[in-house]
């Protein structure tokens, strides 16, 4: 793990920054590269723009580790709201969910009821609902409450991450039930016993789960998110899909607001399924922070905007 992705995750953890950086005009000025704004209005107006390029979205409501039951039903209550939204706007629009912003450091029941009112609300509308993946010591829970919310409701789907040593055999696990499986690379600080510190290790990780992930999907019927912004793992997962029979339409590509607009909208002329991750909410520094970590290069845009407010 290079220095500046370390300090950087550091970073996201501490709380005198969580206290103090979202307050520094230049942080809200750097933020708007990766997020349209606080508020649902400034997500929809996102989707719109991207709608007319014929890219979908997905949205997150930012926050995690609710510590208060009466947060985690409002946060629920939230969800619930913005599907009825998307639906009376006739927005292509899915949305992400952290289990602990519904309760998950709480009881692992509450969660679940939490989230199985908003997995029930969204099959109603015909929409789906994902669960981000957390850190590691989320991951065993995650997917217990994964595996037994789709039995219910075909309409939900989970984030794996390729850096955590352990993915492909949760991949094989989850493969009979057909599930909806987001692949993105990890965006946390996690030992190396748990998870592989070298990019080129994630990186080759991150194909090889795509391989069995492809088959998956010309197999078994999966549906499968590739959440990546490196273009040459797209090239890499778009020739094995040739290759295994899965036509492009059925290639999805998720990437996040703000990073490689360009490259969205080429490879959504091109007939590939490309959907944008838009975040919006009040509690963005530590998803901000980790966003950071992800390219350490952007750091550098922050600081531009330091010296140019």
């Amino acid at each position: 793990m290079g220095l500046s992705r370390n300090i950087l995750l550091r970073a996201s953890e501490n709380h005198y920054l969580l206290t103090h950086v979202p307050n520094y005009r230049f942080v809200r000025k750097a933020l708007k590269k990766f997020m349209p704004g606080e508020e649902i209005d400034d997500a929809v107006k996102a989707a719109r723009l991207f709608q007319g390029d014929r890219i979908p979205a997905v949205f997150t409501y930012l926050g995690e580790s609710i510590r208060d039951l009466n947060e985690a039903a409002q946060v629920r209550d939230h969800y619930i709201s913005l599907l009825e939204r998307i639906d009376r706007e006739k927005l292509d629009v899915e949305i992400s969910v952290k289990l602990t912003q519904l309760g998950l450091d709480l009881t692992t029941d509450h969660a679940y009821e939490n989230f199985e009112r908003v997995a029930e609300k969204a099959l109603a509308l015909h929409n789906i609902v994902w669960i981000d993946m957390e850190r590691s010591s989320y991951v065993d829970s995650t997917l217990q409450l994964y595996k037994k919310v789709k039995r219910d409701f075909a309409n939900t789907g989970v984030c794996l991450q390729s850096y955590l040593r352990r993915t492909k055999q949760d991949v094989l696990d989850l493969l009979p039930m057909s599930p909806l499986i987001r692949l993105v690379k990890g965006a946390y600080k996690e030992p190396k016993e748990m998870a592989f510190h070298d990019k080129r290790d994630v990186d080759t990780n991150y194909f090889e789960l795509s391989q069995i992930l492809l088959k998956g999907v010309s197999q078994n019927g999966v549906r499968v998110a590739f959440g990546t912004h490196d273009a040459m793992l797209h090239r890499r997962i778009i020739k094995v899909a040739s290759e295994v029979g899965v036509t492009k339409e059925k290639v999805e590509i998720q990437m996040l607001y703000g990073i490689k607009t360009e490259e969205q909208k080429r490879l959504a002329s091109d007939g590939y399924n490309i959907r944008v991750l838009v975040s919006y909410g009040k509690a963005w520094y530590k998803w901000y922070v980790r966003r950071l970590a992800e390219r350490p290069a952007n750091v550098g845009f922050v600081l531009k905007n330091l010296f140019t407010s």
